[in-house]
C-alpha cells in the first residue's frame, strides 16, 4: 500500500473521530449510547468483520504465512510481558502502581481500534497477523494479566478461564480454521458477515471520538510520565520492531502488521477489570485517553515512515 494511500486512509479515520466528537458534544451519543454501542461492536462488529477479512478473497497469504503469525505473536508478547517489567521500573512508578504501567505496556488496545484500522490501512494479508495477535492478547490477559492484577473476585476463582471464551476469540480461531481449511459458507451467511462486519470501522472510530470527548484530556495530558510512556512504548518500541524484522527481511505486510500491533494505545479490558475489582483504575483511563488521542498521529506517523522504509 502506497503511502498516499495510508494518509487518505488515517484522514478518513480522522474525519470520523471528529464525527464521534461532535455527536457527543451535540448530546446524540450519552454514556448510555456509548456503552451500548461498544457492546456491539465489541461483541457483533468486530468479530464479523475478522471474518469478513478471511471470506474477501483479497487474501493471498498461505498456511505457511500463518505459522508465521503464531510465531511473531508469541515473539510479540514475550517482548511487551518483558517491557511490562521494566517500563514501571525505567519509569520510577511506586511499587503499589506498577501493576498498572505493567498492564498498560501488554495490553494495549489490538482489537477495538487495531482491527479496524488494520483493514482500513494495511494491505489484506495483514489481517492474518492481526487476528493471532487478538488470540493471544484474549489468552494472556485471562491468565498473566489477571495475575499481575493481582486481586480477582470470586467468579474469577471458579472460573478463571472462562472469560477466554468471548465472541472476539470465538470468532477470531472460527475464522484462522476457515483460513487453513480454505472453508466457504453459503452466500446467505458470508454476505450477512460482511454486512455487519462493515460497520465496524465507523462505529468504532465514532465511538472512539466520544471516548476522547468524554475523557478529562486537559488534566491527563500534564502527566508527564504518560508521555514518556508513549515515547518508549508506543513510538520507540514499534520502530525497534520494525528495524528487527527488517533486517532480517521478514515479510513487508507483516512488519507492518507488528508495527501497528505495537503502536496501538492502552487498551480498556484492564481498566473494566480494575474497576471491577474496586481498585482505583485513575492511572489507567488517564492513560487511555491520552494515548488514544495522541495515536492518531503516531499510528499515522510509523505506518507512514515503516512503508517508505520497506
Amino acid at each position: 500500500m502506497s503511502l498516499s494511500i495510508i494518509l487518505q486512509q488515517m484522514g478518513v479515520i480522522c474525519i470520523l473521530v471528529a464525527i464521534g466528537i461532535l455527536l457527543q458534544k451535540k448530546g446524540v451519543v450519552d454514556a448510555l449510547t456509548s456503552k451500548k454501542l461498544s457492546a456491539i461492536v465489541v461483541d457483533v462488529c468486530n468479530p464479523a468483520m475478522i471474518m469478513a477479512s478471511i471470506l474477501g478473497g483479497d487474501i493471498t497469504a498461505g498456511h505457511k504465512d500463518l505459522i508465521y503469525a503464531a510465531i511473531l505473536g508469541a515473539a510479540f508478547y514475550t517482548l511487551l510481558i518483558i517491557t511490562g517489567l521494566l517500563m514501571p521500573r525505567i519509569l520510577r512508578v511506586a511499587p503499589d502502581k506498577r501493576k498498572f504501567y505493567n498492564l498498560m505496556s501488554v495490553y494495549t488496545n489490538t482489537g477495538f481500534l487495531g482491527i479496524p484500522v488494520a483493514k482500513a490501512i494495511l494491505p489484506p494479508n495483514a489481517i492474518i497477523y492481526v487476528i493471532v495477535i487478538n488470540v493471544f492478547y484474549s489468552l494472556l490477559f485471562y491468565t498473566h494479566g489477571l495475575t499481575v492484577l493481582g486481586k480477582t473476585d470470586d467468579s474469577d476463582k471458579k472460573n478463571p478461564l472462562l472469560n477466554i471464551i468471548n465472541p472476539g476469540t470465538v470468532m477470531a480461531l472460527l475464522s484462522l480454521v476457515v483460513f487453513w481449511f480454505d472453508i466457504k459458507l453459503p452466500p446467505i451467511l458470508g454476505n450477512t458477515v460482511q454486512y455487519v462486519g462493515n460497520a465496524t470501522v465507523f462505529l468504532s472510530m465514532v465511538l472512539l471520538g466520544v471516548s476522547i470527548s468524554r475523557s478529562k484530556l486537559s488534566q491527563s495530558l500534564k502527566d508527564i510520565r504518560i508521555w514518556v510512556f508513549i515515547l518508549l512504548r508506543m513510538i520507540l518500541l514499534p520502530i525497534a520492531i520494525v528495524l528487527v524484522l527488517h533486517s532480517i527481511s521478514f515479510d513487508k505486510t507483516a512488519t507492518l502488521a507488528m508495527c501497528l500491533m505495537a503502536a496501538v494505545p492502552v487498551g480498556n479490558l484492564p481498566m473494566i477489570q480494575a474497576e471491577k475489582q474496586g481498585m482505583d483504575s485513575t492511572i489507567l483511563s488517564s492513560a487511555i485517553a491520552v494515548t488514544t488521542a495522541v495515536s492518531i498521529f503516531t499510528i499515522t506517523a510509523l505506518i507512514a515512515v515503516a512503508t517508505v522504509m520497506l
